[in-house]
């Protein structure tokens, strides 16, 4: 497997992006709680990410709401059940903990959805940020829960206002 990455900047900071065989595989903050090593991210190149950047540029701006690119996602067969959920997700709306282990059939699961959620690789792509806890509140976010909030304000009606009043 052929792994490459790029920096890009963004309302959040600095973004990581990782792509294994051409397709996305991380996107990581400059915190992010979860992320692998550097050395694993492979040599710097910007050629397999301009389809990345331009979304990614877009869904800041408030003008894409669905992305559209080829992911690579490494996890355990739970896991990536977990994150394919995650993307139907509708923007602008967040499922509970709980909510999300239902609609993968496992209703007593909510823990276990949330170990997985906070190992999504590929924030934002990924929707991580649209899960919240039972009664709403903000919790556990890998990019740290400041940017958490910053992301739902984008999807929840603020999509309008300039980036920089979000950010």
């Amino acid at each position: 497997m052929e792994h490459r990455h790029t920096l890009m900047d963004s309302p959040l900071g600095p973004l990581t992006l990782v792509a294994t065989d051409g397709a996305l595989s991380g996107v990581y903050m400059v915190s992010h709680r979860h992320m692998p090593p550097a050395e694993t991210f492979g040599a710097r190149s910007d050629r397999p990410f301009a389809a990345v950047v331009e979304q990614l540029e877009a869904y800041f701006r408030g003008e894409l709401r669905d992305f559209d690119l080829p992911v690579h996602l490494a996890g355990t067969d739970f896991q990536r059940r977990v994150w394919s959920e995650l993307t139907r997700i509708p923007y602008g709306q967040t499922r509970s903990y709980g909510q999300l282990a239902a609609a993968l059939g496992q209703p007593g699961a909510s823990r276990a959805v949330g170990l997985a959620n906070g190992r999504n690789p590929v924030s934002i792509v990924v929707p991580c940020h649209r899960v919240v806890g039972s009664t709403g509140s903000l919790t556990g976010y890998g990019g740290g829960l400041a940017n958490k909030q910053r992301l739902l304000a984008l999807e929840s009606g603020h999509a309008d206002a300039p980036a920089d009043a979000l950010f």
